[in-house]
């Protein structure tokens, strides 16, 4: 009798969600170990839930969990079901863990500046763990993906307004301080989690070389939702004429771009890079299921 073996698609899957559950985990470790024990918030609506419990003596990851449904089913409608998915692993393993972790040691105190660095390090790194294999665990990136198509901002500027409010909020708590100590340990964290996920402020343009240009435009367009265009080039050396894709995508939509490239054609030839902002023409999506 032979064993089954689980196809490798399986396998990375299981992994990623591992990956995923892990930097929740940490994350949550950088909240309840450094953060909140210290008056320090973080940004978006984990900063905002932390306020709620410590307005209303709620748990904190009851909290967490409640307040990014409305943003999960945004990340569902605009990036997918299996984004989704990894979505609600991440928040719940977040929401779980600062359950199980709202009485363990501070593991710093006093000291301001190293609070704000040390919790800043933790939970980016974990965010961007989580972001790396393609789920989220706070959902105002979401919130700021919808807004930029619809307003002629940024998405980056977008996430900056935003958390300036939930920072406001924050101050109402933990006072002008303490709100001032959030800010710098989320814009520490940003910058982790932006080295972790390898560039995830604004939108990214990918080039690809395709055997399977057709298909690949096709795939994008069905899976992913996103536009893409040609332009006729033609190689130095051998003098062959292909077509060049040309893509931009938000940055919560990289992994799964890059899981249809591998799927489709492998061998593909593939140039990625930054792009600060993004305006006008037809930057736009249609919702997936």
């Amino acid at each position: 009798m032979r064993r089954k073996h689980n196809p490798p698609g399986a396998v990375k899957r299981v992994l990623r969600g591992v990956a995923v559950i892990l930097g929740a985990v940490i994350t949550a470790y950088g909240l309840e170990a450094v953060l909140i024990p210290n008056s320090v918030s973080d940004g978006g609506v984990t900063g905002l839930s932390i306020v709620g419990s410590q307005l209303f003596g709620l748990p904190l990851g009851l909290l967490i969990a409640l307040l990014n449904i409305p943003f999960v089913f945004l990340g569902y409608k605009q990036i997918g079901k299996s984004f989704a998915i990894y979505s609600v692993l991440g928040i719940a393993s977040l929401a779980t863990g600062t359950m199980f972790m709202h009485h363990i040691p501070t593991i710093i105190e006093g000291d301001t500046l190293l609070i704000t660095v040390v919790g800043g390090i933790i939970i980016g790194f974990g965010m961007g763990l989580a972001l790396r294999n393609g789920g989220a665990l706070d959902g105002i990136d979401m919130l700021a993906v919808l807004l930029a198509r619809k307003l002629p901002f940024g998405t980056s500027d977008l996430i900056l307004f935003l958390n300036l409010f939930v920072f406001i909020v924050v101050s109402t708590v933990f006072g002008l301080q303490g709100a001032i100590l959030s800010g710098i340990a989320y814009f520490i964290a940003s910058k982790v989690i932006h080295i972790v996920e390898e560039g995830l402020s604004g939108a990214k343009t990918f080039k690809i070389i395709t055997s399977s240009p057709e298909l690949m435009v096709e795939t994008i367009r069905d899976r992913l939702g996103r536009g893409a265009t040609y332009k006729m080039a033609e190689g130095g050396y051998s003098n062959e004429q292909f077509k060049e894709i040309t893509c931009v995508i938000n940055r919560l939509e990289e992994s799964k771009l890059k899981e249809i490239i591998q799927e489709i054609d492998p061998k593909s030839f593939i140039i990625v890079y930054d792009v600060a902002e993004v305006r006008g023409g037809n930057f736009t999506k249609k919702d997936i299921h």
